[in-house]
This record gives structure tokens, sequence and C-alpha cells, in this order.
């Protein structure tokens, strides 16, 4: 996607250790339009496959996984919860998955009340690095009972190589922006 990538070249920065800082349209203030374009443009990819229900992590996955849901003709989306509240009843869903961006582990929930084994489920998240997070919702989709269809994410950074620890779920895997390199020189694209 030509608009994503020019956004990134203009207000992503590179924060060193593989972080890229674009929390100026993606995961903090929200450029609502482009989020649509890319929303549509993932959808268009796993239209084929027939999606039943979206599947995200808190916070930053939620705006891309609502915009391919509305592209999609307003599909459920789930996000994985990182604190359980008191409302969602046990047992639930629960995997742990290691955070770049927050220094540690988080464990990641999904209440049975909202994935069932009939969802046929896309994975949609903000970045695909080292793919930890994503196959942690995938192993949640399959104690669900549910069928992992996709995987889509707005950006990945090839050089984390996440993309080869997530093709044994056997699905498509799809991004808005492949990024191949990150360093003083700048950023490249695949």
């Amino acid at each position: 996607m030509q608009a994503l990538k020019q956004k990134i070249l203009a207000e992503g920065k590179n924060l060193g250790r593989g972080i890229l800082k674009i929390d100026s349209f993606l995961n903090h203030r929200i450029d609502v339009a482009l989020m649509e374009e890319v929303g549509e443009y993932l959808a268009q990819e796993f239209t084929p496959v027939s999606p039943t229900l979206i599947l995200t992590a808190e916070v930053s996955g939620i705006i891309p996984a609502v915009m391919v849901s509305k592209a999609l003709g307003n599909l459920p989306v789930v996000y994985a919860r990182k604190h359980k509240p008191i409302t969602m009843q046990e047992p639930v869903f629960v995997d742990a998955a290691p955070s770049h961006t927050k220094g540690g582990e988080v464990m990641l929930m999904v209440s049975p009340e909202f994935l069932h084994s009939h969802d046929r489920v896309l994975i949609v998240d903000d970045f695909l690095a080292s793919g930890r997070t994503i196959d942690a919702l995938a192993r949640i989709v399959q104690r669900s009972g549910a069928t992992l269809v996709g995987i889509a994410s707005v950006v990945e950074k090839r050089f984390e190589d996440g993309r080869f620890l997530l093709e044994h779920w056997g699905v498509p895997i799809v991004s808005a922006a492949m990024i191949d390199q990150m360093g003083d020189e700048g950023i490249t694209f695949v």
C-alpha cells in the first residue's frame, strides 16, 4: 500500500532495537482515512477465506481490526485482554507473549463467551514483528476449537522473521506494508 508506505516514511521514527514509532497515525493518534484504506486493502485479501470473526490484541490492534471488520461487512471483533476484568468469568482462553515495546511478557485472555468452535477467525494486528503475539492469539484460536483462516498486519518488519514463526499455521499471511530494513540510512520496504 503506497499511501501507508509514504506515511511511514514521512512520520515514522526508528527508535532503535527494531522499534518503529508510528503513533502519530496508528498507535496513539489515528489517521482514520488511512486506516480505512488499510482495512479495505486487507479485507480484499481475506474475502476468499470467508472469516466470520476478527481477533486482535489489546490495544493497538483494535483500530485496524475494526477497519477490516467494517470492510468485510461488520464482522464481530474480539480483542484479547491483557488484564482480566472482574466481569470476565473463568475459565478463559489464555496464552503469554513477550512484548517488545513494554519489555517483559503479557498475558492475552479471551472469554469463551466470545470465541466459539464454529468461528472462522482472521487475526488482525498492528505489527507483525517477531510473530509471538500473533502466535499466542493463534494458539487461543486453536484451543477454542475455532478455525484460523488468516493473519493480517498493518506493518510487517520482515527482518524480525515473525512470518517464518507463523507459517506452520498454514494460513495466508498478508501485511499492508512490509519493511525490509530499518537503520541509520532510513527505512526500506520489501
